[in-house]
């Protein structure tokens, strides 16, 4: 089984905005991280702030805000005439940002453009865990902008992943443009894919006899994972929830992002956000989601 975790080096970084690419409802900004590890894993996180008016009236400082990874590739040089923001060689990565401008800190970090630069710590946390076995079925499920850490998912299993994905409209549903294979899809108003929800999907590609023994990786707002552990446990199919809670540090020091399993409470940032649903009684509690 491949390692879950890529750890970051200390302290937080200064990185460059490279490009800025507007995807309906989203914003995908790709970030060159040259000072950083080139192997992050899927699902692992990053805490990104603004280098420059990250705060609100008066000022005051914005707590970094904690973003999936949707995709990383290799660094480039420095371009001509591009601030220098760590070295100049070709070294660590380039990494891709899934943003939706929902609140003062996300809408900041939709302004960035190309030649901006953000502090940037991570990778963080606990990611997926993909193992090697023969005659697995991986069905890998994503929500809205949980849709993110789905991507470097299917980046990393390839062909043998089935990508399943839910979205408010249309509008949002450009995300899935970013895979590289074909995609199932479900929206709430029925103007993209299916008028269904994405767990509806789930629910009948466990059940059609299909081959292999399915795995389910899912990350998404909290009542789509709670729905994904309950349809889960009820076929004793193993499954993998990234979750979502408000991080404030990324390092386990606030135990702001706590959540209840059956092992006693955790801290989502450092033992997770990805934990298996077997220790989950459910995906709803206090914190849960942004």
């Amino acid at each position: 089984m491949s390692e879950p975790r890529t750890r970051a080096p200390f302290g937080r970084r200064l990185a460059r905005v490279e490009s800025k690419v507007e995807l309906g409802a989203y914003a995908l900004l790709t970030v060159a991280d040259r000072a950083g590890p080139a192997g992050p894993r899927p699902g692992q996180f990053y805490m990104l702030a603004a280098a420059e008016r990250w705060g609100g009236d008066g000022e005051r400082p914005y707590l970094p805000r904690a973003f999936s990874y949707a995709r990383v590739r290799p660094a480039g040089g420095v371009g001509d005439g591009a601030p220098d923001f760590g070295s100049t060689v070709d070294s660590g990565c380039m990494l891709e940002f899934l943003l939706e401008a929902v609140g003062p800190g996300t809408r900041r970090l939709a302004e960035l453009e190309p030649g901006d630069a953000v502090w940037l710590t991570g990778p963080l946390g606990v990611g997926f865990r993909i193992g090697a076995r023969p005659g697995v079925r991986r069905l890998l499920v994503g929500g809205g902008i949980g849709t993110a850490p789905i991507v470097c998912l299917s980046d990393d299993v390839g062909e043998g992943g089935e990508v399943l994905l839910g979205f408010r409209s249309g509008r949002h549903a450009r995300a899935a443009e970013l895979f590289g294979t074909p995609a199932d899809l479900a929206t709430d108003d029925g103007s993209v894919g299916r008028h269904a929800l994405v767990t509806e999907l789930l629910r009948e590609r466990l059940d059609d006899g299909g081959s292999g023994t399915p795995e389910v990786y899912a990350c998404g707002p909290p009542p789509m994972l709670e729905a994904v552990r309950a349809i889960c446990a009820e076929r004793d199919v193993g499954a993998q929830l990234a979750l979502e809670s408000g991080m404030a540090c990324g390092f386990g020091a606030c135990f702001g992002c706590v959540a209840p399993t059956r092992r006693g409470y955790v801290r989502l940032c450092v033992d997770g956000p990805v934990l298996d649903a077997s220790d989950l009684d459910t995906a709803l509690f206090a914190g849960a989601g942004h």
